[in-house]
């Protein structure tokens, strides 16, 4: 059963994604918050497997509290997926560095929210849509130089090259024809390159490569 919790100001988008999710077989919605504070006091309470959280709350917003969230060590198994009302806004590569599993918009059709529960809920990150990772190039440019090299020193020379193309969007299948090897071996290199770098998912290691100057804004 994947466990949600609803964070959003908004009670009627909340009884409007309750009604939705608990429809579905094998999905429940565990709890609902109305600020980022509710939402992280919620979380410790009630350990959802996945976390919906609009990004623009009164008092505390889901920002802040993505952050507390991805920084407490009890609270590393919970997916986080931010809230947006639009693709481009200027606060989700930062919620992605805190500890986000991706975005979607409030306006996504509901079989893509569904989906996206379940695909975060399987430890895999909401990156695919090209929108997302030029966003995550755009604000990595603006957030720092690149050069943080010495964090990759405990990578191989492979888990380098798997590490890069994690940061340009590309799936495992893909990384596997890309670099001539079985998606089960990508796979393998992509959890031992999440292991080093302490990474919570995917979507931070596109962070990191980015961040560390591995990848350069518009690779894509």
């Amino acid at each position: 059963m994947i466990r949600v919790l609803l964070a959003d100001d908004q009670a009627l988008v909340r009884a409007g994604f309750r009604a939705l999710l608990d429809a579905q077989e094998g999905m429940t919605v565990v709890g609902e918050a109305g600020d980022g504070e509710q939402a992280v006091l919620l979380t410790r309470d009630l350990r959802p497997d996945v976390v919906l959280m609009d990004i623009r709350m009164p008092g505390t917003d889901g920002l802040t509290a993505t952050r507390h969230i991805g920084d407490d060590p009890a609270l590393t198994d919970v997916k986080i997926v931010m809230l947006t009302t639009f693709e481009l806004d200027e606060y989700v590569f930062e919620a992605l560095r805190g500890g986000a599993s991706g975005f979607l918009v409030k306006d996504t059709e509901p079989a893509e929210l569904i989906q996206a529960v379940r695909v975060v809920a399987s430890g895999e990150a909401l990156l695919s849509p090209g929108v997302t990772r030029r966003l995550i190039a755009e604000y990595v440019a603006r957030a720092k130089e690149p050069g943080i090299v010495t964090r990759l020193d405990p990578l191989t020379e492979r888990e380098r090259e798997v590490l890069a193309l994690v940061g340009t969007g590309m799936t495992n299948d893909e990384i596997a024809a890309r670099l001539y090897m079985s998606p089960a071996t990508a796979k393998t290199h992509v959890s031992r390159t999440m292991s080093k770098l302490h990474a919570r998912d995917r979507a931070q290691l596109v962070v990191i490569a980015y961040e560390s100057g591995l990848v350069k804004p518009g690779w894509l």
